[in-house]
């Protein structure tokens, strides 16, 4: 008796594909026309191995230049044909926000989930001032923070994300090896799984981050992996709603903080024209409620 032909992935012994997998331009059509959506391409990522294996390759990598295509210009100039670490983890920085645990990477007391990001701006010039005069040379793009108010006594803390091009090859790196930083002994990258230095740690965090982050000097702190991902937390500024701020108890501690913030009207107006928020200042990002795909500005 013949048998007839079972065409099954060759990735995957238990894959349920028997009649083979469609062509890979064809894919590529079916997603074009889904405008690369990122909830689509994850789901489409679990069928099985090859299916991964074809987004890790191509559709994370359209997705990426779709979203961000001066950024990845940028980051591929240098003329490397692969960022590093891989397209499926720059994808989601672009558009994840980690969050942070009780006692994790960053040591906090609150515990902030992890969520998506309806709109995200990266910025060249805010990486740049979050590394240290001696590697300034070095092209970092971060985010803004992503904010998440009244945390009980951390206050208002602010989450952010960013990408170093062509990290292996970067100042920052060499810094941190000539120092023996210590890798974080048990978190991990939550983007690539790769292993962290604490920037804290290699005492190479400049006092222009406090300014660009609007933050507290003191309260600051930011990790890097080996594909040089960066994540990092930071307690924010308030922003009064009156010229006359109330009077506290601790009136040293108020005046520690004015000095370590931009004068208001200057925040307000850099922050309204960046994220178009109103007198009082914009709202904290949104998360990914709408399933279409997010927004991403370079």
């Amino acid at each position: 008796m013949i048998l007839p032909k079972q065409y099954r992935c060759t990735h995957s012994p238990s894959c349920q594909c028997t009649k083979g997998h469609l062509n890979e331009d064809v894919l590529l059509l079916v997603f074009q026309h889904l405008n690369w959506n990122p909830k689509l391409v994850a789901t489409f990522s679990c069928v099985c191995r090859w299916f991964d294996d074809f987004a890790k390759r191509v559709l994370w990598k359209e997705f990426c230049k779709t979203r961000a295509p001066k950024m990845m210009l940028d980051l591929q100039s240098s003329g490397s044909h692969c960022i590093d670490g891989n397209w499926r983890a720059l994808g989601k920085l672009l558009i994840y926000c980690s969050g942070c645990t009780q006692g994790g990477l960053f040591n906090s007391s609150v515990q902030i989930p992890g969520h998506f990001v309806y709109r995200t701006r990266f910025s060249r010039t805010l990486g740049k001032s979050l590394l240290p005069p001696q590697c300034r040379t070095d092209v970092l793009y971060v985010c803004d923070p992503c904010e998440h108010l009244d945390q009980g006594e951390e206050g208002d803390v602010g989450l952010f994300r960013g990408i170093f091009k062509s990290f292996p090859t970067s100042k920052v790196r060499k810094v941190i090896i000539n120092k023996a930083v210590p890798f974080h002994p048990s978190e991990v990258c939550p983007y690539c799984k790769a292993r962290l230095w604490s920037m804290l740690q290699a005492k190479i965090i400049p006092q222009s981050a406090c300014i660009r982050l609007e933050a507290y000097e003191d309260c600051i702190e930011y990790f890097v992996c080996l594909n040089g991902h960066l994540l990092g937390i930071c307690t924010l500024a308030p922003l009064s709603d009156s010229e006359d701020a109330i009077p506290s108890e601790d009136s040293n501690h108020i005046e520690k903080k004015q000095e370590n913030c931009l004068p208001k009207e200057n925040i307000l107006k850099r922050r309204n024209s960046l994220l178009g928020g109103s007198e009082n200042g914009p709202p904290p990002q949104k998360r990914l409620t709408n399933p279409n795909p997010c927004n991403i500005d370079v």
